[in-house]
């Protein structure tokens, strides 16, 4: 199952339409990335410690409606794959009044050195807290 945080929509996410600014929504799926990853025991400033960290390759997103000031949403994170270096999200935001999708994204992260940002193979023990996290539905 999904990972999911709560966002309420502040004044300072929206544009003077009172609608998200499209780029925020990579920030609310950070905050989520994030949370999951510590929620998995995984916690980013240990991993720093091991001269390694996530930096995100890419991101695809599709916008499907727009989230407005004051709504609630779910952000959910979902691990779908990964390799030795790369681990594969897909994030998600709903709006919980109707549960209706608006924005979903696939984001392609990459474990790199700290000291030198070369791509870094996560250690074997950081693969099993990840891969146990892996959903198998259809995304």
């Amino acid at each position: 199952m999904a990972f999911e945080i709560p966002i309420r929509v502040y004044i300072e996410d929206t544009d003077a339409g009172g609608i998200v600014f499209y780029a925020n929504y990579l920030k609310f799926f950070e905050r989520s990335r994030t949370d999951f990853l510590r929620s998995a025991g995984i916690a980013q400033s240990a991993t720093m410690q091991d001269n390694l960290i996530f930096v995100v390759r890419h991101a695809a997103i599709e916008y499907r409606q727009p989230a407005r000031l004051d709504d609630m949403l779910s952000i959910s994170s979902a691990v779908t794959r990964m390799t030795p270096t790369r681990v594969y999200f897909v994030h998600e935001a709903i709006r919980q009044s109707d549960r209706a999708l608006l924005v979903r994204a696939e984001v392609e992260v990459v474990s790199v050195r700290l000291d030198t940002l070369k791509p870094m193979a996560m250690s074997q023990a950081l693969r099993s807290q990840l891969q146990h996290t892996i959903e198998t539905r259809n995304v």
